[in-house]
């Protein structure tokens, strides 16, 4: 059968929730929420896990996950490194940040050789997704036919302040437009968005399907994008020198424009959670606790 991989994002700097949230223990159990995405992508059929980890947490990443997983699991580290920027540019002067889920891609050049998935290292999935994206990983012949597993944005909005989304816009199964809306929030005449520093707010259905990040690629994604990245830098970054971002399903969706690829959106009927703050957490836990409690995830997670 076809290799394929899974591509975990976890080089996230966790400003908004306090911490290092991709290993915070969320489990009755001391289980962290990619541990059980992890799980269930072996349970699809995945391969290997290839983590793209800040090279400052490696040692408490290992420790927190790393090591249970690489006893039965072929696991691969990468370093999103701020400096690894196309040729003839610089970093501002004063930037932490790092440039974005595109950028974190691309730092996966020389360690992908085969159809990939990538999700979050702080959202939880549930298993279907998983399954869904590795079937169509291995069935899918053309190399330019994507997928994105989506969910319903009502679902997926945190109750304690703002997220950022991939807002899809989808025509027969198929994606034909994400926009990435980075200030999402519930208020209480309902779901806003802001593209103005929250001086405006514009309505947002409930129903609207979102990317959380879970996709399937095949390798040429990346050689693509390292083309707009060079683009990126000439005209995104003078914009805003400290906070511009490189974003997947912005990539995605100016590729969907140029017609230069296709998308099927695979739907999961899984709960989603995640957790953007610190006040996020109490639900997730009731919600992980519960899966557990009914026998979806084993006790100890690894043997």
């Amino acid at each position: 059968m076809k290799k394929t991989s899974l591509v975990v994002l976890a080089a996230g700097m966790g400003s908004r929730y306090g911490g290092l949230k991709q290993i915070d223990k969320i489990g009755p159990n001391g289980e962290i929420i990619l541990e059980l995405s992890v799980y269930d992508a072996i349970k699809a059929g995945f391969n290997e896990v290839i983590f793209i980890i800040k090279k400052e947490i490696e040692q408490d990443f290992k420790e927190a996950i790393g090591d249970k997983i690489s006893k039965q699991f072929e696991v691969k580290y990468v370093f999103q490194d701020i400096d690894r920027i196309p040729e003839g540019f610089s970093v501002p002067e004063g930037r932490e940040k790092p440039w974005g889920t595109g950028h974190a891609l691309l730092c996966c050049e020389d360690v992908i050789d085969s159809p990939f998935a990538v999700i979050n290292a702080d959202d939880y999935y549930g298993r279907e997704g998983f399954v869904k994206l590795h079937d169509f990983l291995v069935n899918s012949t053309d190399e330019n036919e994507y997928a994105m597993v989506g969910y319903i944005l009502a679902n997926t909005v945190s109750e304690n302040g703002s997220v950022a989304r991939g807002v899809c816009t989808v025509e027969d199964g198929k994606l034909t437009n994400v926009d990435e809306l980075t200030r999402i929030e519930k208020h209480l005449k309902g779901i806003e968005y802001s593209k103005d520093e929250g001086m405006t707010w514009l309505p947002l259905a409930d129903n609207r399907l979102v990317s959380m990040n879970m996709w399937g690629f095949k390798p040429n994604f990346i050689q693509y994008m390292k083309e707009d990245f060079v683009k990126f830098f000439e005209t995104e970054v003078p914009k805003n020198l400290m906070k511009s971002e490189f974003f997947i399903p912005k990539e995605v969706g100016k590729m969907l424009r140029e017609s230069k690829i296709e998308v099927q959106v695979l739907q999961s009927e899984d709960k989603w959670y995640g957790v953007t703050y610190q006040e996020d957490k109490p639900v997730v836990q009731a919600g992980i606790k519960k899966l557990i409690d009914e026998g979806k995830y084993p006790v100890p997670l690894w043997k």
